[in-house]
Formats: C-alpha cells, structure tokens, sequence
C-alpha cells in the first residue's frame, strides 16, 4: 500500500502565525514602507522562520513562499520567475556539477590524497593548507563563490571522504565539518582582503566614488591586511575549537596516503582531461574580468566539455540533487530579498536609521552602522544585493555624521563580506557548502554567531588601529 510522504505540519505552525500576524498589521505599518514592501516583508519573515523550523526540506518551503509570493499579487509572475535566471545562482549550481567530476574520475580523490601526503600531520594543518590556496587565488579570482564552489569545495568533499567522512552514513564530524565550514570562513575572509576578490567589492568602491571616497586597490589591500592576518590564523583555530574534528591527529596519513596512491596507479585518462578543463575553467576564472568571460559563463563551457568529453553523462548531470535543490530554494530566497528592496523596504530602513544616529559621537555612531548593515543580512540572501540596497546610503549617512571618509568607506566595504558570517543563504559560496550537508543548519547559524562578533570586534577595533596607522585617517 502506497504511503503519502512525511510532512512535519507542526513545522507550519510558528511561521504561518508571525506571517500572518505581520499581514494583519499591514494598516499600522510605517508611513514610508508601501503595502507591497510590507507584505514582502511578512512572507520573507515567514520563510526565513520555516527554514527554521522545517515542515520541509528547505526546497519545498520555498517552493511554497514563491507560490504565496505570486498568489497574493505582491510579485507579479512574470519579475518573481526572474529569480531563477539569476546568474550567481547557475554559478552555484556548475560548482556542484564540476565537483562530480572530480568525485567520479577519481581526480580529487588524488588530489586530496596528495594533500594528506603534503599537510596530513595535523587536520588543523589540513585546514590552514586549504585556506591558504583560496588566499593566493583570491586576489585574482573576482568570484569567491569560484574559489569555495569551484576549486575547494570538490577537494574538501574527495579529502573528507578519504578519511571516511561523509553526511550520507552520519560521519560527517569526523573531519568534514570542520574543514567545510573553516573553508566557507576562510573565503569569507579572503573576499574581504582583496577589492578583487568577490563581485561586490568593485561596486562598494564605485558607491564610495559617488560619495566623493576614492579607493584605490593597494588602499583596499593595506587596510585589510592586518585584520584579515589576524583572522586567517584565529578563526580556523577558533572553529577547531568550538567545532572539533573527531580525527585530529593523523600520524600515518602520510605512509597510508602513498599506499592508496600507489593503488590508484597512473593517472587515467578521465583524470588528465578532468584535470585540464578544470585548469581551464580556472584560468577563465581568473581572466574572465580581462577577458570579458563571466565566471557564470567560464562554469558553462567547464560543464560543456566535460559532457562533450564523456567525462560527465547527462545521467549524472541530472542525479546531482544537490545543485538542482540549491537553485530552487536559493533562487526563490534571492528573488525574496531582492524585493524587500525594490518594493521599499530596505530604503525606509536605511533612512531610518540615518535619522535614529543623528547627533551621536561619529565612531558609535560607524559602530552601530556597521552593527547594523552585518545583522541586516539576515533578510538578504546575496551580498552583492545587500551591498547595493544599503552601503552608499550607509556610507552616505555616516560621513554626515563627520565619520572620517576612509575609514567608513572601507570598514563598510569590508563588512560587505564579512556580513556572510550570518546564514546558509548568506553569499554565493554559502549554499555550495552549507549544500554538501556536513554542517547542520543550527551549527551554521549558531557558530557563524559567535564568528560574527569575532569579526565585529577585530576588524573595527584593530581594524580602525591600523588605518590609524597607515595615515587613512
């Protein structure tokens, strides 16, 4: 006798009350936020809470919030069906695809071995080794969402299932938890240090021109240098801390990595030419900006060849549930947030708050600004679109207060990448590994907390220091 499948209806409860009770109060709602932008805000507040609580799998729950969004006319189909196309999100989605082929040639199992071989004393080491590939990609890669989904991601998953970690038999906190989520922090990090680094980074610079703020690269560069050291080196060690690997030590990785290698034997064919396209994709990835080739497109062709070559079948592309699920729910949450902004109610909330800071002292006044625009992420699901509903009118608000302009200009921009210590949803590289199922949500949510003060603390502390001490203000 057939089944009907599980549903945790209690799920639905907590988040059908709040979003109900926020669409009954649309008649007390400010003056400045159209009936629109509240609504948005009622539906976007509700699906949050039901990614929460979960009566589904976060797939199904968007699913139903893009049904609702539509049903009650508060985005017509046509704009809300945009969300799916957006670009960031296929980027996503080819990250997973190009993952299987080092999975299934065997190529970042050899990889990963060869990195066990190299820095396999310590998982801590393993954690570092990794961390500092994305930093000597990052200045180069202006896709962070690449360096994490692209690059690092599929050697984590071959490292962490070499050692026998994997979500799918509950082995996931053997070593690949932690070496996931220290990855998603590092990149964060990494995208924070270089104005080259992530997508967003050159149009933070672009709003600070408009607001009479030049910023060079080196001037990026400097100021982040020294708070984003000090995080490469604390934060892994923190996580290893508050997020212990069960293997710690692995004193004989190096003599098992060269008998499983010598057991793989030559390199095959599948491998080389896994190897070369990837070599390829990289390349575009790193000189697509100079070369006009977006990273989402250099992801395509990467994908292309791979079926052109046998390398993939379209049987495995269509088995790849991960990238599917990702784009559905991370396209509906990114079309959500888009909306809070152009239905008006992230502009009212800038103003706000530029109203509310009016007479304070101009650091407390930066302190709680930047406190602000990092918890605000919580409602977004894509740091560049955070960066463009709110940093110029940040940074707009705080040299009216007599902030010096350096100084905000860069704290803000930093911050832009920084804010993604937050959600599952909260940047590109956030779904790709949040994706591989080796972090549960309330781990993700309730260490990226912890971090999230961490960075707080550092980069406006230290970080005001040391620009300080450069002469930027």
């Amino acid at each position: 006798m057939k089944r009907l499948e599980s549903v945790n209806y209690r799920g639905f409860v907590l988040p059908l009350i709040v979003g109900l009770v926020l669409w009954s109060l649309t008649s007390f709602r400010p003056a400045g936020i159209p009936v629109a932008g509240w609504h948005m805000l009622a539906l976007f507040v509700a699906t949050i809470i039901a990614c929460i609580t979960r009566p589904l799998p976060i797939g199904g729950v968007s699913i139903i919030a893009f049904a609702l969004t539509v049903l009650t006319n508060t985005v017509p189909m046509d704009k809300a069906i945009l969300g799916f196309g957006n670009a960031a999100i296929w980027m996503i989605a080819m990250a997973f695809f190009i993952a299987r082929g080092f999975i299934k040639t065997g190529l970042g199992r050899r990889i990963a071995l060869n990195f066990v071989k190299a820095f396999g004393h310590k998982t801590l080491g393993l954690a570092y080794a990794l961390i500092g590939v994305d930093l000597i990609l990052a200045p180069a890669t202006p896709s962070n969402t690449a360096r994490a989904g692209g690059v690092l991601y599929p050697i984590i998953k071959s490292l962490s299932q070499s050692f026998g970690s994997d979500p799918k038999d509950g082995t996931a906190s053997k070593i690949g938890s932690f070496l996931i989520f220290a990855e998603y922090h590092g990149d964060m990090i990494t995208a924070a240090m270089f104005m080259t680094a992530m997508a967003g980074n050159p149009l933070a610079q672009t709003l600070a021109k408009s607001n009479g703020v030049t910023i060079s690269w080196m001037d990026w560069f400097l100021g982040a240098l020294v708070p984003g050291l000090v995080s490469l080196i604390v934060v892994p060690w923190l996580i290893y801390k508050l997020y212990p690997p069960e293997i710690k030590a692995t004193p004989n990785a190096k003599a098992w990595a060269k008998d499983q290698l010598a057991q793989m034997g030559p390199i095959s064919l599948p491998e080389k030419i896994m190897a070369v396209i990837f070599v390829c994709a990289l390349i575009l990835w790193i000189t697509g900006s100079f070369l006009g080739i977006d990273a989402t497109l250099a992801a395509f062709l990467a994908l292309a060849l791979l079926l052109i070559t046998g390398v993939l079948s379209w049987q495995d592309v269509l088995a790849e549930s991960g990238a599917w699920n990702t784009l559905t729910w991370f396209s509906v949450l990114v079309m959500m947030a888009g909306s809070l902004s152009s239905l008006g109610f992230i502009p009212w909330l800038s103003k706000v708050i530029g109203n509310s800071l009016s007479g304070l002292n101009w650091f407390l006044a930066l302190v709680l600004l930047i406190g602000a625009l990092f918890y605000s992420h919580y409602l977004f699901a894509s740091s560049t679109a955070h960066i463009t509903a709110m940093y110029g009118a940040f940074l707009a608000v705080a040299l009216s207060l007599k902030v010096p302009p350096m100084l905000a200009a860069l704290l803000l921009a930093y911050f832009g990448n920084l804010m993604s210590s937050t959600t599952h949803y909260a940047s590109g590289p956030a779904p790709v590994l949040f994706g591989s199922g080796y972090v549960p949500q309330n781990k993700w949510w309730s260490l990226n907390f912890i971090l999230g003060i961490f960075y707080l603390v550092v980069w406006i502390g230290l970080g005001s220091i040391w620009l300080k001490v450069l002469g930027m203000w």
